[in-house]
């Protein structure tokens, strides 16, 4: 983030950062998805047959998370191979507080062996109209991959994760809401970073209409 916004932004992340938990757990809403991720995520996507993921008891666990859809596409069979293998997670949260926060893939994926060679913001076109999302080029030992990821809720789509956490203080004080959704999809580099990133941007364009169907307006 550049020196100027962090001047803007920290102050007020701060305090929201210490303020977040004296909302209290019984002001907040708990608010249940309006249909099943499970469902709503395309299980057939650009001719790819999608394969879900379990999480363990350990990582639900660890990150709290209430519901979860962690699907694999052109990654089984004779797609194993295939250029076009890509990744979606989409986890929810009905309602966050102190200790119970979505927790950054900027700050899990090097936990995960994952070192971020260069990120930016990106827009993208969806059916919803242009959003903006976290673009990363990752790097695992010989493996690279192409990410984005965003955060979705509450009537918004937000990428900068300073503004993140201003809009879930704020919406958490006011609105007693702090349900949101981390949407996050991973594409395998197997040609080069760009035609990853069409892979990426052109599933966001599908993925980002679906979880809206699913979250609460």
């Amino acid at each position: 983030m550049k020196r100027g916004m962090l001047l803007t932004w920290g102050p007020a992340i701060m305090l929201a950062a210490g303020s977040l938990g004296t909302v209290g757990i019984a002001a907040q809403k708990d608010l249940p998805l309006r249909a099943p991720l499970e469902s709503s995520i395309p299980s057939h996507l650009f001719g790819l047959d999608g394969v879900d993921q379990p999480m363990s008891d350990a990582e639900r666990n660890t990150l709290g998370v209430d519901d979860y859809v962690i699907r694999s596409y052109g990654e089984t069979a004779a797609d194993s191979a295939g250029a076009n293998a890509f990744s979606v997670y989409v986890g929810y949260y009905t309602s966050q507080m102190s200790g119970r926060t979505i927790h950054s893939p900027k700050n899990c994926l090097p936990g995960s062996g994952w070192e971020a060679l260069s990120s930016r913001a990106v827009v993208i076109p969806t059916a919803d109209g242009a959003v903006t999302v976290n673009r990363y080029l990752l790097q695992n030992g010989d493996h690279k991959a192409l990410a984005l990821y965003w955060y979705q809720g509450r009537g918004r789509i937000e990428s900068n994760e300073y503004v993140v956490k201003w809009d879930l203080l704020r919406d958490a004080a006011l609105r007693r809401r702090s349900d949101e959704a981390l949407v996050r999809i991973l594409v395998p580099i197997t040609t080069d970073e760009e035609a990853a990133f069409e892979t990426a941007a052109r599933v966001a364009g599908t993925i980002v209409p679906a979880v809206h169907n699913a979250i609460p307006l």
